[in-house]
C-alpha cells in the first residue's frame, strides 16, 4: 500500500491542473471577446475616418476647380447684371 499515496498525490495534481486548465481557456475566451469587439470598434471608426477625409478631399477639389456647370452660372449672372 505504500503506493496509494503517490496515486492519491497523482490525481490531485491531475484534478488541480484539470482545473487551471478550464478557468484558462474561460479568462481566454473572455479576452478573445474583448479584442475581437475592440477591433470592430477601431475598424468602423478608422472606416469613418476614412470617410470623412474623402469628403473633405472632395469638397476642396470642387472649391479650387469649381465644375463646369458652375462656372457657366457664375459667368451668366454676371453678365446678365
Amino acid at each position: 500500500m505504500s503506493y496509494l499515496p503517490s496515486i492519491l498525490l497523482a490525481a490531485a495534481g491531475l484534478l488541480a491542473l484539470i482545473l487551471v486548465l478550464i478557468r484558462t481557456f474561460g479568462v481566454l475566451r473572455r479576452f478573445r471577446k474583448a479584442s475581437s469587439m475592440v477591433t470592430a470598434s477601431v475598424t468602423d471608426r478608422t472606416g469613418l475616418l476614412k470617410a470623412r477625409t474623402a469628403g473633405l478631399r472632395v469638397a476642396l477639389e470642387q472649391r479650387r476647380r469649381p465644375a463646369p456647370e458652375q462656372v457657366e452660372l457664375v459667368t451668366s449672372k454676371e453678365g446678365g447684371h
